[in-house]
């Protein structure tokens, strides 16, 4: 099955804990970049490039689910292609267009008026050229192993590759209502052949079409290993041969600073396909460019390399988690920003000596410009912020999984202590999976993080949390014990804004959602600011990287153990001053 459930609750759980392909490459490449972009959430402007990678392969997917008319030669299949990668080099640019009208940041200089149609064409032509390769194949070898049984109108694997007029498959399909009667997308259907005739070209189309991202279905389509701390999503994955061979998509071609890092992401699938599929392995690897076009093909890992994989990911992901939490600060020190050589490196490279003299790239210069903020009362620097805190009560009223601000499902209980009632959640999915399994009533929590929902305190529980009971605690420890009542909750904080960004989406279920995250700067520290649905107004989507930002009310939260602090439209007030 080339997508799952993920074993800690539903398909949405984005956990900033959890190990990906992306992730991991970026952290080889360079550890600072990984921790700024991943986990504290610091990001760059956008490039057209990186809105190209995505429409393109969502439309050369589009173009895969198609089912060709009776052909009789590789000739006719051409002609029968021709109009209809016109049509998604088109619709893709289109697409494109509006993402990037939509985005909050882009580069300097850069338009999507100088990303033109052809360059569009050229690419989804050259996934077409690398895709008609397999068909060839496929019709040189009658078909495949297969070709009677798709004849005979069955399917010869649980999980069909996604095709226009079928029923999409759903990881979460009792999330969406009436699956099977909606009418999906166009009319279409296969042409095929009485048994035991030769193949025909659209057969081979038919038989040879990958599993592909099905752009019709909202929901993640993942792969999560049996334990939850690792997981990817898969471009292509070709069966028609009676192999497994998995192909990532690549917009550019294979000269790009970023080609270094394919074999990585692909060893990294391979490894868990063979996690998620009872020890099968792959057959090949394969990195489709489509500038050029060019297909590399790399060795699956064997037996024994799935074995030091496990180790080595294992390793890597513990060492992920261990790097910082609280309140990071920025920029570093020259002795910790790292050389700036690595593809992708952008903040990492960031520092500032003890004489105020900044390390920035050309495009960053006018941080150094930016007089430093004059925090003053009702105000505070973000390093004030009350980090974990030990609180004493009487755990009870287990509850959950329930949807978290993310909508991720997350584990929670009610924590007493004399009149006042606080929840206890997880601050990510899975972050304290026993959280429902203490027995003990009466208990000490050691190093929570504070925060609040919908106005009410709550203390979110991870990995760096423990629940004691009382009756084992020594008397000759000491640790400082917080009132439920004096927990801090909200904040006022004042910055400027270095990065900005706009999310949105499906939930699980299909209702949207929408997000905008911001970078706020103290002049020494950094976190991230996060409003959502109708938390967004006009102030918001009118900031930009330097705007300076002064809120009161705005509640702290934490992600991954690091600071968050969300907005909240009712209570939260904010003051832009525009200065750039």
């Amino acid at each position: 099955m080339p997508v799952g459930q993920p074993p800690l609750g539903g398909p949405l759980g984005r956990s900033r804990n959890r190990l990906s392909a992306s992730a991991l490459t970026t952290y080889l490449r360079c550890e600072k970049q990984w921790f700024l972009a991943y986990q504290v959430g610091l990001h760059g402007p956008l490039r057209p490039s990186q809105v190209a990678g995505i429409v393109l392969e969502d439309a050369l997917c589009e173009l895969f689910m198609m089912h060709p008319p009776l052909l009789h030669s590789k000739e006719e299949l051409l002609a029968w292609a021709e109009p209809h990668i016109v049509s998604q080099a088109q619709k893709a640019h289109d697409d494109g267009q509006s993402d990037w009208d939509e985005s909050l940041w882009t580069e300097d200089g850069a338009s999507w008026d100088d990303v033109e149609v052809e360059t569009f064409v050229d690419r989804i032509r050259g996934g077409f050229l690398l895709f008609l390769e397999e068909v060839s194949r496929c019709f040189e070898a009658n078909g495949g192993p297969y070709l009677e049984t798709r004849r005979s109108g069955n399917q010869p694997f649980s999980v069909p590759e996604p095709s226009w007029g079928t029923v999409p498959i759903f990881p979460r399909s009792e999330k969406v209502p009436d699956v099977e009667l909606r009418q999906w997308d166009i009319e279409q259907s296969p042409t095929w052949s009485s048994q035991g005739e030769p193949v025909t070209w659209n057969e081979a189309w038919e038989c040879a079409r990958p599993w592909v991202k099905d752009p019709r279905v909202h929901q993640p389509q993942r792969l999560y290993s049996p334990d939850g701390w690792a997981s990817g999503e898969l471009d292509l994955v070709l069966r028609w041969d009676g192999t497994i061979r998995i192909v990532d998509i690549k917009s550019g071609s294979s000269e790009s600073s970023f080609a270094s890092s394919l074999e990585h992401q692909l060893r990294f699938y391979s490894w868990l396909w063979s996690q998620t599929h009872h020890g099968e392995r792959v057959d090949g690897m394969e990195g489709w460019y489509l500038s050029g076009p060019e297909r590399i093909q790399y060795d699956p890992p064997s037996e024994v390399d799935i074995e030091s994989l496990t180790a080595f990911y294992q390793e890597q992901h513990r060492a992920m988690q261990g790097l910082a939490e609280g309140v990071v600060s920025f920029p570093s020190s020259p002795d910790s920003a790292c050389s700036g050589e690595a593809a992708g490196c952008f903040w990492c490279q960031v520092s500032r000596n003890e004489s105020s003299e900044w390390n920035l790239n050309e495009s960053l210069q006018w941080i150094s410009e930016l007089p430093l903020p004059s925090i003053s009362s009702p105000y505070a620097p973000l390093s004030s912020i009350q980090g974990r805190v030990s609180v004493k009560g009487t755990l009870s009223g287990a509850w959950g999984p329930l949807p978290n601000h993310f909508s991720e499902p997350v584990l929670g209980a009610v924590l007493v202590g004399g009149t006042q009632h606080i929840a206890l959640e997880e601050s990510e999915p899975g972050s304290f999976p026993n959280l429902h399994d203490i027995e003990q009533n009466k208990v000490l929590v050691h190093n929570a993080l504070p925060g609040v929902w919908r106005d009410q305190p709550r203390l979110y529980v991870d990995k760096g949390t423990e629940i004691i009971a009382i009756e084992d605690l020594k008397e000759t420890e000491s640790i400082e014990v917080t009132r439920l009542g004096l927990l801090r909750t909200r904040a006022n904080v004042k910055g400027y804004v270095l990065s900005i960004r706009k999310r949105s989406g499906r939930r699980i279920d299909g209702k949207p959602w929408s997000m905008v995250a911001f970078m706020l700067w103290d002049g020494t520290h950094v976190a991230e600011v996060v409003a959502f649905g109708n938390s967004i107004n006009q102030r918001i989507l009118n900031l930009k990287p330097g705007s300076m930002v002064a809120m009161t009310g705005v509640e702290i939260g934490w992600r991954s153990g690091l600071l968050q602090l969300r907005i909240d439209s009712r209570k939260t007030r904010m003051e832009p001053t525009f200065l750039r």
